[in-house]
């Protein structure tokens, strides 16, 4: 599948033009989909002057008429701002597909305000920003094979991707791969404060800190062994890697986190409670 037929006339619409709609913009115009093929609506002036000259895209302070030639709908909104959009969207897009990246929103809720049952709700991670993301995803029936296959053309430059048969399931991975470069990234600033106290300098810290994360991340993903063996690799009893992690069970560390990614989980529930159909 080329990038010019990934939607109806290769044409795609935006709305919010955020971070992540960035990200996927760029991995689109990278695989070859003209920039005059792409839409972007958003409200913000410093954002639309950003995306015309980073990318060349056309961009839009509201939606309008123009909507209507593209064949697939990307919502980067908040939550809370989704349903707003998606009202003064809707009478444009009904015979599009599409896709939305906000956290917590349920496919039936944008389908009710869409007017439109072909729904694909993605959970993607900010490493998109790099190619290195992780998205899940999930599909209302109405959405065709052909448009599974659109999605993942879409979302196949920001990194990997999953489908899920159940969308409750993707509360859980909002709270994991979700939420969870914030945490690796406090780990890392935890690492480094830790370098630092012990006399390195802070840039070195930072090196050897985000370095370790990315060899050990390697590693696990080319091995077959379970996290739990290579950590049994790197500890010696009565060494280094011993006193560490002793120190780190006596203060039930592993319990605490998997409470704070239980009570990521509680929240994104929430908001599709919160900002969905009532």
């Amino acid at each position: 599948m080329t990038p010019t037929s990934l939607a109806n006339n290769g044409h795609i619409a935006f709305i919010g033009g955020g971070n992540m709609a960035s990200a996927i913009i760029g991995g689109l115009i990278k695989q070859g989909l003209p920039a005059g093929q792409i839409q972007v609506v958003e409200p913000f002036a410093e954002q639309r002057a950003k995306l015309t000259q980073q990318f060349g895209v056309q961009v839009h302070e509201a939606p309008g008429a123009s909507l209507a030639t593209v064949g697939l709908v990307v919502w980067a909104v908040k939550p809370q701002t989704f349903k707003d959009a998606a009202l003064q969207t809707q009478l444009h897009t009904k015979a599009a597909l599409h896709l939305s990246v906000a956290a917590g929103v349920r496919s039936s809720s944008i389908a009710h305000w869409l007017g439109t049952h072909r729904v694909v709700r993605a959970m993607p991670n900010t490493p998109a920003l790099v190619g290195k993301g992780m998205t899940a995803l999930f599909a209302r029936t109405a959405a065709t094979n052909t448009d599974r296959l659109t999605i993942e053309k879409v979302i196949q430059p920001t990194g990997d991707y999953l489908w899920l048969a159940d969308e409750t399931q993707l509360d859980a991975v909002t709270a994991l791969s979700g939420s969870g470069p914030a945490y690796v990234f406090y780990f890392i600033e935890a690492m480094i404060e830790a370098g630092t106290d012990m006399g390195l300098p802070p840039a070195q810290a930072r090196q050897l800190a985000i370095g370790t994360f990315v060899g050990a991340s390697a590693l696990a993903q080319a091995s077959d062994e379970p996290p739990q063996e290579l950590r049994a690799r790197v500890t010696s009893k009565g060494g280094t890697t011993y006193a560490a992690l002793t120190s780190m069970e006596q203060d039930r560390v592993k319990m605490q986190f998997m409470r704070a990614i239980h009570a990521a989980r509680q929240r994104a529930a929430e908001l599709g409670d919160e900002f969905g159909v009532g």
